[in-house]
């Protein structure tokens, strides 16, 4: 991934102290590590902050409001899923309301799709050895 530029880095760290009420309840939850993941919130992704981050799964999570539907956002955020595509990285995004509903279910959700995404679990990438016909590295 292309690093960040300092004005990303900062935009980054000025964006951790003032997250809205629903990334403080998600990040709540997020920050007890769902599934064994480690989370970043507020992470700057070349040109891009991305509200959550899980580097072993390449997954991006972002909140929307309503404000993702205004104007010209919508293409904006398409712009700066296909750059996050480019990178490796999916980008999955929730609704506002339905984390302040229940947060739950989008930790849930979030859960399963870094362990499909994840090639620790053994859903991506090579089988392991054992399932090769092979313990213990020895054919």
């Amino acid at each position: 991934m292309r690093s960040s530029n300092r004005k990303t880095v900062a935009r980054s760290k000025q964006l951790r102290r003032t997250m809205t009420l629903p990334e403080i309840l998600l990040w709540g939850e997020m920050r007890k590590r769902p599934g064994g993941f480690k989370f970043r919130h507020q992470h700057a992704a070349g040109p891009y902050v991305l509200d959550f981050y899980c580097a072993a799964a390449g997954l991006a999570i972002e909140v929307d409001g309503k404000a993702h539907d205004m104007g010209t956002n919508p293409e904006r955020d398409a712009r700066r899923d296909d750059w996050l595509a480019a990178q490796g990285i999916l980008t999955l995004r929730i609704l506002a309301e339905e984390i302040l509903k229940d947060v739950e279910p989008a930790i849930r959700m979030i859960e399963q799709e870094c362990a499909a995404r994840s090639p620790s679990t053994g859903f991506a990438g090579p089988p392991p050895l054992q399932m090769q016909g092979r313990i213990g590295g020895l054919a």
